[in-house]
Parts: C-alpha cells; structure tokens; sequence
C-alpha cells in the first residue's frame, strides 16, 4: 500500500527559486566547503622534504673540515652536499688534530663514507619545520614520507565510500556535520602527535571526512534548491567554495612555516561551522523517500516563513504522481547501483570516467607543481587556474546537454596533452600552455562529474551513486604519481597515456543517459525510463514534464 504525490518540484514552486531560505542554504553549504580546500592538499606543505644534510656536531674540527665532511654529489645537474651520508667523523677528527688540510694533504673522495648517525641538519629557507624534518623522514625511512600521503587519500577514499550509504540510509545533514566534526577534530589533534605512526593513524581519520564532507553537501544542496539555483550551486558553488579555500592554503602557509601552527590554523575554522546545525534544514527529498512526509513539510513551512510566502495547506499528501512513499521503509545500498543492467552499465561507465577525470586532474597538478620554485606560488597559480574551469562548468550545465559537456572536456583534455610532444623543446612555453589548457579541460570536467552523477540517479540512491564514483575517482590520486614515473621509460609516455584515457572515456561517455531538461528522477523506475544514446539531447523523453520541474 501506498501514497502517491507530484513532483518534488511542482509541489515547493510557490516557495520561489531564490528567496531567504535558498540563499542561506546556497552561502552556508559554499562556505562549510572552504575548509575542505584548505586541508585538501596541504600535505603539499606539511609533508615537503626540505634541503638537508647530516649533522656534524664535533666542536674539535677545523673549520677546513667541517666544511668538508659531508661529500658532494650531483642533483638535478647541480653539485650539492650529500643527503644521507658523510665521511667517517673518527677519521676526520684524527686528521683534524694531526693538521691535516683537505683538499691538499688529503683527497677527502678517498675517505670512508657512514650513515647521518648523529641526524640530520633540515634547511630553514622555504620551512621552519615539516613532517618531514619533525620524524626524519628521510634515507633510509624516505618510504615513509609518500606512504603518508598514502595513508590519507586511502582515509579520503574510504570515507568517500561510506559517507554515501551513510548519507542515504541517516540523512544528508547528520552526515555532513559528522563529517565535518571529524575532519576538525583529527586535524587538531594531530598538531600533539610525537611519533608519525599516531600522525598517520590520526590523519587517515582526519581523511575520513574530507572529500565526504563535500560530497554530501553537494548532495544536500542539490536536493534542496531548484531550477537554475541548483545548477549554480552544483557546478560553481561548491567548486568556488572549494577554490576559495585551495587558494587561501598557500597564503595561510606562506605566513605559517611551521607544521604544527600551519595544521592549527588550517584546522580551527571548522569550528566556526557547528553553529551552522541549527540553520541547515535536512533535505526533504530525503525525509519524503523516507515515508517522512511530516518532517519533510515542516521544512518547506519553514522555509516559506523565511521567504514570506503562504504555503497551501496541504503540501505533499493528495498530489498526482511519480514519487511513491512506501509504508514499509526500504533500505538502499551500493549493491543497488548494480542490480540490473540498465543501472549497471550507467555506474560502470561513470565511475570509468570519474577514474579519468580524477587521474588527469592529480597528474597535471602534481606536474605542474614545479612550475615555479617557489611552492607557495606553485600552489597559487594551480588554485587559480581552476576558477575559470569552474566558471566554465557553471555555464555547461546551465546551457549544455550533460553528455556532450563530459565527452567535450575529456576530448579537449587529450587533445592538450597529446599535443605537447609535438612541441619543440626550445618552446617550453607553449608545453606550459598545453599542460595548463589539459588541466583546465579536466577540472572543468571534474565538477561536472558531481552535477550530472546526482541528476543521473533517484533520491534513495543519490548519495550513494555520487559517494561511489567519487570513491573510484580517488584512486587516480593514488596512481597519478606512479603515472608520471613512466617518463623515466619515454618522455612523453605519461602524456600519451592520460590522453588514450581521456578518448577511451570520451566513447565510454556516449553510452550513458541524458539529464538536460529532466527532472531529477524519485525513484528506481524513473531512472529506467532514461535513455541511453540519444544524439538529439535537446529532445525530451515521452514523459511529459513541465518546464519549471527540470534540470537545467
């Protein structure tokens, strides 16, 4: 048995699309994801190797030798000392005290080499301390420092997978502030951490909530604000609120070098966001999926109050069609996303193209991170990069078919980066360019992934969908610097191969649904009334669906 109502959309237009209630929603939402770009990459900074030596602290050298106990060796086509080894210090004492002069009574490459014993000495140009000079990171224990990074994107990625189910079986708001919580929590604590194993384990939580938090709030929004709002706030909302937060990393950790202040200050603004419980609504798409018809209409009341609107007196209960409420709750999991084959083929394909998005994305960042040396502005200039790409995807969505925005950035991506071997070596600023214009394209397509996976599936399994291919995506991140190391077997080769990735993808993308101008689908059965390959997008399906209940 069971209660049938009109489309979400339908029911809440005499709210308006863009009165109080939506515009704090829409700046709230934006503004929780500002600290997720200030933590996203900040290992960047906490995690970077600074130039460094052993230590020599025999106060019976001459001066001659204590300028010469650490051997020289060749790095990046540059003399420079020695990272990991020095001369043996007994020898170099006895033939300090004999009087001997390096260099012309002894050839020092002649002595024996050992280990930094007494530790390292960490330059203090560019940081006062990282992880790195905090655990000696280093020689020896140099596994230790990418494993950390490691460490984190398997924590984002793990809380990428469960945050979704979470989110569709608790509710988007318990999700996103618990999410939140941990992420601030973590964080903080790792600042007291005096050994790294208790850091990695602190920060693996830490990662937990990270791209989660994003996540659900996406979610969240785009299932509370409507019509052209939902698409600005899907596309260039969240990514700007995001790029805020990348773009104040590098000027927060420029003034703060040392890695424990940085961490700090990178962690207490998520405090400032716990008040935001009580004026964040959950979302009544989740509450009415839910059999929560109550709940749900007390939020549009509300909502109605703050833009001074008089609600009907009946919101939900009584109206013709499509959102069916059960009176026995049925609960969705990721296994759903596979139980038959038109829903099947669509997760596959899209967690494929979110893979390639993710992994262009990470190896062009994590190529062009030298494009200056200095790290702060490294970072900058990649941060500000992705603002256009925002802007571009806002506008994609806003006036382009979903399916030919996709395969358009991934094929404009490839194009970029298989391009750049043609360029002669002489024009390294033309190699630049096309590197940038890949990136550009990928993050473009990137926050377009989010936009159209949550259009693409019903309320019960939204969050779960997008969690999914989010989750899969993560993996680029882990093999994105293992990719760039294929340049030791050919130059070009990880150019070649993020580019035959992005074509293989861009045909992938031809077989998945249409969303442009089609309301967000309610249930399982209207997901299955999607078509797959259909070249005319601008062209509806036969359900007949007003203009106001689209997605546009």
């Amino acid at each position: 048995m069971s209660r049938t109502m009109k489309k979400y959309d339908d029911c809440v237009a005499f709210l308006g699309q863009w009165g109080c209630f939506q515009m704090t929603v829409f700046f709230l939402l934006c503004a929780s994801l500002i600290p997720n770009g200030l933590c996203a990459l900040a290992l960047v900074f906490l995690n970077d190797v600074p130039s460094h030596h052993c230590k020599v602290s025999d106060a019976n050298l001459t001066e001659d030798w204590r300028k010469n106990v650490i051997p020289l060796q060749v790095g990046d086509g540059k003399q420079e000392l020695s990272r990991c080894s020095r001369y043996r210090l007994d020898v170099v004492r006895n033939l300090s005290a004999q009087g001997y002069i390096p260099g012309v009574d002894v050839n020092v490459t002649d002595l024996e080499q050992e280990s930094c014993i007494d530790g390292w000495r960490y330059s203090r140009d560019i940081y006062q301390s990282t992880i790195v000079s905090e655990f000696d990171l280093v020689c020896s224990e140099q596994w230790k420092q990418p494993f950390t990074s490691t460490v984190y994107f398997m924590g984002v990625l793990l809380g990428t997978f469960f945050s979704g189910q979470l989110s569709d079986r608790f509710g988007r708001k318990p999700v996103l502030f618990a999410t939140m919580a941990v992420q601030t929590f973590f964080s903080f604590l790792q600042v007291f951490c005096t050994s790294w194993i208790l850091f990695i384990i602190l920060l693996f939580i830490g990662g937990l909530g990270q791209i989660a938090n994003f996540v659900t709030a996406l979610v969240l929004g785009a299932e509370v604000l409507t019509g052209h709002v939902r698409v600005l706030y899907s596309s260039l909302g969240t990514c700007l609120g995001y790029a805020v937060g990348y773009m104040m990393l590098p000027l927060t950790a420029y003034f703060i070098r040392d890695w424990k202040w940085l961490l700090l200050a990178l962690s207490l603004p998520g405090l400032a966001y716990l008040p935001l419980w009580w004026l964040v609504p959950e979302s009544p798409r989740w509450l009415l999926s839910q059999g929560r018809v109550e709940e749900a209409e007390a939020v549009i009341r509300k909502a109605a109050k703050w833009n001074k609107v008089q609600p009907p007196r009946v919101i939900f209960d009584g109206c013709n069609v499509s959102v069916t409420v059960p009176e026995t709750k049925e609960h969705y999991g990721i296994f759903d996303l596979l139980k038959n084959s038109n829903m099947r083929s669509t997760t596959l394909i899209l967690c494929v193209v979110w893979f390639t998005m993710t992994t262009c994305y990470y190896s062009l960042c994590l190529n062009t991170s030298q494009l200056h040396a200095d790290p702060y502005i490294s970072c900058f200039i990649i941060a500000v990069v992705e603002v256009p790409a925002y802007i571009s995807s806002w506008l994609a969505l806003r006036f382009l078919p979903r399916r030919l925005s996709v395969i358009g950035t991934l094929l404009l991506g490839a194009v970029a980066v298989y391009f750049i071997q043609l360029v002669p070596n002489d024009l390294s600023h033309v190699s630049l360019a096309l590197e940038m214009l890949g990136k550009y394209a990928f993050t473009t397509g990137a926050s377009l992934m989010f936009a159209y996976s949550a259009e693409l599936y019903p309320t019960v399994l939204r969050n779960t969908a997008t969690g999914a291919g989010s989750t899969v995506s993560r993996l680029g991140c882990c093999i994105s610097p293992f990719l760039l190391n294929l340049r030791i077997y050919f130059k070009y080769l990880p150019y070649i191969t993020l580019g035959t990735l992005a074509v293989v993808s861009s045909v992938a993308g031809l077989f998945l649904p249409e969303s442009f101008k089609h309301p967000l689908p309610e249930t399982i059965q209207e997901m299955q009334k999607r078509k797959k390959i259909k070249f005319s997008c601008m062209k509806r399906d036969k359900i007949s669906v007003p203009a106001q209940d689209t997605a546009v």
